[in-house]
């Protein structure tokens, strides 16, 4: 007969079943309250996550492809503001004023270069190979993402090395540009116009921008190269993003080659777009040479002229966010309008900046100052998303990558003849101010009466879908 320690007896094994459920009803409030913990921690993420996407997808967007370029621009649009932030110490705000006036100028004058590139080299190289639009806008982010790094090293000793890093920052950044804008009418949602859609493009690159500027400015607090690691890692995310567009991007479909002209035929060029793209640049010219003057104007005369009561940096703070507000208010305004004549809203946005120009200068202050540069902002919003769809409506698609880069250089070299301006200027408010005005009445006197008579006529060209 078996002993008794030789086998189990049925009280010991109910007391261990018994212990054992004991332990899981001990656990189970547990597990749950780690559960609770753990979806309390992610809902702010997952549920942002999918608001995004909710909002990127909207009205068609999802399924034209347009959410997924959407994205890419908030990608680039944070990426961008990253390096942004660590540069401006270096450049600006770590130095003397006249030592500053130096080293702006330069920085001025090299931002130039990226321009002289793109318009005669990049553009028409990218209209040659329609099929690697994507490739393109992905190699655009990782070089700004190799770049980051190179610039890491750079920011601390502040050496004239930053400049060609920069440099070809910028070149990288108005490639993509250049490239996102040929594309917008490939992935255009039904009964969308143009500047509706390249409002919505644009709002999310300005959202991102709002999110990574203190996120940088908090990185730059640890140590200057910081926000250049934030940026690298965004762009690399961007480079993967870039190939997750739909494959119609880089599709040939409804596109017609560029050949020579046979039986009277004419091959498309630059030479054939019609006055509503020559009077928008016009008048985009004039809203950009406002932006780059009151972007260097102001920030020395408050630098040196601060406004009452608050700091330089402050008081570039306040005309700053005006400036960056009235932005964002003309692409939520772009993205609202469902109204499919550009050229009117351009004519409008000329007078709304000059008539804000004068009164700055009729009546000056600090809160015309802020006035100035929130009008500023939304007109040259605005008008820039109705020049792009001008462009996307009128310029045929074998030379759209080449009229953009075209206009890119055009209105960068108006930006810095501006700022050019601002920084050669005494810091004279009122003198400033009507500077301001005399800019905008020219591109009034060259745009406006063009603009109108296109408007009433009607573009002889059909609306790109």
């Amino acid at each position: 007969m078996p002993g008794i320690g030789s086998h189990h007896s049925p009280l010991g094994h109910y007391d261990g079943v018994a212990a054992a459920r004991s332990s899981d009803d001990a656990a189970g409030p547990l597990r749950r309250t780690a559960r609770a913990i753990g979806h309390a921690l992610r809902l702010p993420f997952t549920g942002t996550a999918k608001g995004i996407r909710k909002a990127t997808h909207a009205h068609g967007a999802g399924e034209s492809g347009l959410g997924k370029l959407i994205e890419l621009h908030a990608v680039n649009g944070a990426g961008d503001v990253m390096i942004t932030v660590a540069l401006a110490s270096t450049v600006f705000f770590s130095v003397p004023t006249d030592e500053a006036r130096g080293r702006v100028a330069l920085y001025l004058a090299i931002t130039l270069a990226p321009f002289a590139l793109l318009a005669p080299v990049i553009g028409p190289l990218l209209d040659r190979i329609p099929h690697g639009r994507r490739a393109a806008m992905a190699a655009a982010m990782l070089t700004r993402a190799v770049l980051a790094i190179v610039i890491s090293t750079l920011v601390v000793t502040g050496g004239l090395e930053l400049y060609p890093a920069a440099l070809g920052v910028l070149v990288a950044s108005k490639a993509y540009g250049v490239v996102r804008s040929a594309v917008v009418p490939r992935l255009l949602p039904p009964r969308f116009s143009l500047v509706r859609a390249n409002s919505r493009v644009t709002l999310a690159g300005l959202l991102a921008t709002g999110v990574a500027a203190p996120i940088g400015a908090g990185l730059h607090q640890i140590g200057p190269q910081w926000p250049l690691y934030g940026a690298c890692v965004i762009f690399l995310a961007g480079t993967v993003l870039a190939f997750t567009l739909p494959p119609k991007v880089d599709s040939a479909k409804g596109e017609h080659k560029a050949r020579l002209a046979t039986h009277g035929e004419k091959r498309p060029s630059l030479r054939t777009v019609g006055p509503s793209v020559l009077h928008g640049l016009q008048a985009n010219a004039a809203h950009r040479a406002l932006s780059g003057f009151l972007i260097f104007f102001l920030a020395f005369l408050l630098r040196e002229h601060p406004l009452s009561g608050y700091s330089a940096a402050v008081s570039l703070g306040i005309v700053g966010v005006a400036a960056g507000a009235g932005n964002a208010l003309g692409t939520a305004v772009g993205a609202w309008l469902k109204a499919r004549g550009p050229e009117l809203i351009i004519a409008t946005m000329l007078g709304l900046a000059l008539s804000a120009a004068v009164l700055a200068a009729l009546f000056f202050g600090g809160a015309l100052m802020a006035v100035v540069c929130a009008v500023a902002g939304l007109s040259q919003a605005l008008s820039k998303l109705s020049l792009d769809a001008v462009i996307q409506r009128d310029v045929p698609e074998e030379v759209r990558t080449s009229a953009f880069a075209r206009s890119e250089t055009l209105l960068q070299m108006a930006w810095v003849l501006g700022g050019a301006v601002g920084i050669a200027l005494p810091l004279n408010g009122v003198l400033g101010m009507s500077v301001a005005a005399c800019i905008v009445a020219a591109g009034a006197l060259f745009a406006v009466r063009g603009l109108l008579t296109t408007a009433r006529r009607g573009s002889p060209h059909p609306r790109v879908a």
